[in-house]
């Protein structure tokens, strides 16, 4: 029938991104409750008030069984219709269902001012949304076929989210043809006999064969974390069991904060106890914590195992998954205990970042913004000119800014695989960003958002010493913004910013290394002086 119904919690965005889906798909749209407005001639607070809630619902039940009957429909119901078991049935099995996600914080802040919400007129709103959540959740996540995490971003982003999941033609386009199988693109990293490729393309978990060529041995072990297993997990072992490969998963909590001792012990605990030998092959399926992890897993294990990268955040598919650079924080210093370990192969498949929430979107755009800061000025002003699209998740973009990112980093890695020199340079924005992380706790601010916030303080740091002009350094700063990542940092203290900034792994001789365009497009490596760097943190932190 081709109808789109939209669920979640009230203030979630379902009337503004179904209204906008519709128009989009050439299709007709309604929202439950001003259909029932319509036809009682009642507002939603006076049925609540005079009626009570039960008499609402059966209103609701009866309003959607009738609308989800008819066809080429965008239906944005309310926040408790899907409570309702017939009515969760009429949704799953006449249209596809879209579970618009949103936090607490976001919903109080969007329905704060809002009368019109009845359930919501207590003394404590923010706890009525808690229990409101907790309630409901199971049975959104139930019914929907599709979830998107609203977070901070754009309508226009949600939409365009929704429709790359979908994959429906819009109206006018040309479907695709029946099989027709969609292209990737390949860099290789060069390292002599531990070369190995990295693919790039849409839909790539979706292609046994080439899951199967790219992942060695007979049997398998998975690590993921709770974020990404109800995602992923399941598809990718059917397809590696159908391979005729033996699986078995390690499913790791979710944060910064778990990339530590534990988590690197569980994962040895789960090989141990499955006995599995030096030719079990450790695939990581996660974004970069999962990724370092694994890697240094399979680095350590019966001293090394193969190792294979399938990153599900734009920040591991541009850069932690490439490399090989693998390992666990210390409360004393981020990434300080790991090693090198190059994987089998990288397979970055582009339609898991449909699901990925935007503010981890927005993290991994700084890694890629980096790229085009240090060492490639024509990709820096390509960014400049498609960071809406990129934010919008068009698929062509996020392919040329991750396949180009994968690039650069490749090349690199190829002439200095263990950062002796020149792979130092990657690092910029990072001496401010690990103390930024460090500083406030891990977890507390994205990888992503710290080095987006660092390059600001580092083109701040640059200009003040006369290696480029105001306008680059404002061009920086424009761009992480526009990439929706923070541009002031937080208060640290200046005797703490030195103590996190002394663990550096570019230090030497407890001389503090940054790293710098100089101009922009191009880079430089020094200490700096004391007051030129106390001058930026004064003028950087919030």
């Amino acid at each position: 029938m081709r109808n789109l119904f939209l669920v979640g919690l009230m203030g979630s965005g379902k009337t503004t991104v179904g209204r906008l889906l519709a128009k989009k798909l050439g299709k007709r749209f309604i929202d439950s409750d001003h259909e029932i407005e319509a036809r009682t001639g009642a507002t939603i607070p006076w049925i609540f008030e005079i009626e009570g809630e039960s008499s609402f619902r059966r209103r609701e039940a009866e309003v959607i069984e009738e609308l989800t009957s008819l066809s080429d429909i965008v239906l944005a119901t309310g926040g408790g219709a899907i409570l309702n078991p017939e009515t969760r049935a009429y949704l799953n099995s006449r249209g596809t269902v879209i579970y618009l996600r949103a936090s607490v914080n976001s919903i109080l802040q969007r329905t704060s001012h809002d009368k019109n919400r009845p359930l919501l007129q207590t003394a404590d709103p923010r706890r009525r949304i808690e229990e409101l959540s907790i309630q409901r959740e199971p049975y959104y996540s139930e019914a929907a076929h599709i979830v998107i995490d609203t977070g901070r971003t754009s309508v226009n982003a949600l939409v365009h989210s929704v429709l790359n999941q979908l994959a429906w033609p819009l109206p006018g386009s040309t479907p695709l043809e029946e099989n027709e199988v969609t292209p990737f693109n390949r860099v290789n990293v060069e390292l002599g006999s531990r070369s190995y490729p990295i693919l790039i393309g849409q839909d790539l978990l979706g292609m046994p064969e080439l899951l199967s060529r790219h992942v060695p041995g007979k049997r398998v072990a998975i690590v993921t974390n709770t974020t990404v297993a109800p995602l992923y997990l399941a598809s990718v072992e059917k397809t590696l069991v159908d391979a005729g490969r033996q699986v078995m998963s390690v499913i790791l909590p979710d944060g910064e904060e778990h990339k530590n001792w534990a988590s690197l012990m569980t994962i040895f605990d789960a090989l141990l106890a499955a006995r599995c030998d030096r030719k079990t092959t450790l695939l990581a399926l996660g974004g970069g914590v999962v990724g370092d992890l694994t890697g240094f897993a399979a680095a350590s294990y019966m001293r090394g195992v193969p190792f294979v990268q399938i990153p599900t955040t734009l920040l591991a598919q541009v850069d932690s998954s490439v490399g090989g650079k693998t390992g666990i924080n210390h409360p004393l210093g981020k990434n300080m205990i790991g090693a090198f370990y190059q994987p089998d192969a990288v397979l970055a498949d582009t339609h898991v970042l449909a699901s990925l929430p935007q503010r981890e979107l927005s993290a991994g755009l700084a890694e890629v913004i980096k790229y085009g800061a240090i060492i490639d000025l024509p990709f820096f002003e390509w960014l400049e000119q498609n960071i809406e699209k990129l934010l919008a998740r068009d698929p062509a973009a996020l392919a040329h800014a991750i396949a180009r990112s994968c690039q650069i980093k490749a090349d690199v890695v190829a002439q200095d695989e263990r950062e002796s020199g020149l792979r130092a340079i990657l690092n910029f924005g990072h001496t401010f960003g690990h103390a930024i992380e460090a500083g406030l706790g891990y977890g507390e601010w994205l990888h992503g958002e710290a080095v987006g916030c660092g390059m600001v303080l580092a083109s701040d740091l640059a200009y003040r010493l006369g290696f480029i002009d105001f306008v680059s350094k404002a061009r920086v700063k424009a761009l992480v913004e526009a990439a929706g990542l923070p541009i002031r940092a937080p208060d640290l203290g200046a005797e703490r910013w030195i103590e996190w900034m002394e663990v550096d792994k570019k230090n030497e001789g407890g001389a503090i290394k940054f790293i710098m365009p100089k101009p922009l497009g191009a880079y430089c490596i020094m200490s700096v002086p004391h007051d030129q760097l106390m001058l930026t943190l004064a003028a950087g932190v919030a």
